[in-house]
C-alpha cells in the first residue's frame, strides 16, 4: 500500500524567481510536475497550492478594470479563478511528465469550496491584506462606496483587509477520495479553498469575502482524505530556531510535544513559518507525519532523510 502523501505548494511555488507572465509560471510548473509524477510511484499524493501572488493579480486587473457595465468580480470568484488557473498549469505539467516517461495517469483539478463557520471571530477583526495599495484619500473612498475595511500595510499605502476564518470542512472531500482511490493525482484546495458558509435553513452554500489559510486548509483536507503524511513546502530546508541570527538552529526530527514548545515560545515568524507548523503538528498529533521543507528535498524528506519532521 502506497502512502497517502497531501502535499502543500508555498504560495510563491510558481514565482521562484519573481516570475509574472504565465509562460515563465508555467515553466516553474514543468519543473514541479516532474517532481510529482516521480513521486507517485512511491506515494498517492494530492497536491494543494497557494494563490498569493496570482490571486493578487487577477484582484488588480478586477479592480483597474472595472466600470459600472463591468464591476469586478468578488473575492471568492477571485479566488476560484486562481485554483483553476494555477491547477491549469500543474495538472498539465504533471501529465506532461508522465508521458515523457511513457506513462500514462489521470490527473484531476478540482475547484474546491471550504466551508467556514459565519460566527468566526475573525470576521470580527479582518486582518488579511488583499488586493493593491491605495492612498489613504482612496482608501476612504472605498470604505465608505463598497464597505471595505481598510488598513495601512508596511509604510507602503492602504490595502484592503478581510477575515481569514478557520476552515470547518471541504465540500468536495468525497469526490476527491473517490479520485485518488482511482488511481488519480489529484489537485485541489488550492489557495486555501474558495471560502463558503452554510445558510441556517436549507443549508445551501454562499460564497463570502475571505482568505483561509493555505497551511490550515491543506490540513483539513489530509484529515478528511486519511493521509498518512502532510508536507508544507516552501522556500527553506527546514524550520529553524532563532532563524536568521548567529546561532539559528534547524529543526530534524522532534516530537509534537517539542514543536508546541516552540510555537508558544514565538520562534516562528507569524506570516510565513508559524502556520505551517502550526497546521503540521496538528496533523502530527492525529498519530500522522508532519514534515516542512522546500523543493530540493521533498523526495529526502519522505524518506526521513531532511526537513523537519514532526510525529507524536
Amino acid at each position: 500500500m502506497k502512502q497517502r502523501v497531501v502535499i502543500a505548494l508555498g504560495g510563491n511555488a510558481l514565482q521562484q524567481n519573481g516570475e509574472v507572465s504565465a509562460e515563465a509560471q508555467k515553466e516553474v510548473a514543468e519543473r514541479i510536475g516532474r517532481d510529482i509524477a516521480k513521486l507517485a510511484n512511491k506515494y498517492e499524493p494530492i497536491i494543494t497550492h497557494g494563490n498569493g501572488p496570482q490571486v493578487g493579480n487577477i484582484l488588480l486587473h478586477e479592480e483597474s478594470a472595472a466600470s459600472e457595465g463591468a464591476p469586478a468580480m468578488p473575492l471568492d470568484t477571485a479566488v476560484a479563478m486562481s485554483q483553476g488557473q494555477i491547477g491549469y498549469w500543474l495538472a498539465q505539467a504533471i501529465s506532461n511528465a508522465f508521458r515523457r516517461e511513457k506513462r500514462q495517469r489521470q490527473v484531476a483539478t478540482i475547484v474546491t469550496q471550504v466551508v467556514v463557520d459565519r460566527k468566526d471571530q475573525a470576521f470580527r477583526r479582518p486582518t488579511k491584506p488583499i488586493g493593491q495599495f491605495y492612498t489613504s484619500r482612496e482608501a476612504i473612498k472605498l470604505t465608505k462606496t463598497k464597505g471595505w475595511e481598510m488598513a495601512e500595510d508596511s509604510g507602503r499605502g492602504y490595502r484592503r483587509v478581510v477575515a481569514s476564518p478557520a476552515p470547518v470542512d471541504i465540500v468536495e472531500s468525497r469526490e476527491i477520495v473517490t479520485l485518488v482511490e482511482s488511481g488519480a493525482i489529484v489537485i485541489a484546495v488550492g489557495g486555501g479553498g474558495i471560502p463558503v458558509v452554510r445558510t441556517k435553513v436549507l443549508k445551501t452554500l454562499k460564497g463570502v469575502d475571505a482568505v483561509v489559510d493555505k497551511d490550515f486548509a491543506a490540513e483539513k483536507l489530509a484529515e478528511l482524505v486519511k493521509a498518512d503524511i502532510l508536507v508544507s513546502v516552501t522556500a527553506v530546508s527546514n524550520a529553524f530556531l532563532n532563524f536568521g541570527k548567529p546561532d539559528q538552529l534547524a529543526l530534524g526530527m522532534i516530537n509534537v510535544t517539542e514543536a508546541e514548545r516552540y510555537i508558544d515560545s514565538v520562534q516562528f515568524g507569524t506570516g510565513s513559518m508559524l502556520p505551517k507548523m502550526e497546521a503540521i503538528t496538528k496533523f502530527a498529533k492525529k498519530g500522522k507525519i508532519g514534515i516542512v521543507t522546500d523543493p530540493q528535498n521533498l523526495e529526502l524528506a519522505l524518506k526521513r532523510k531532511a526537513g523537519t519532521i514532526i510525529q507524536e
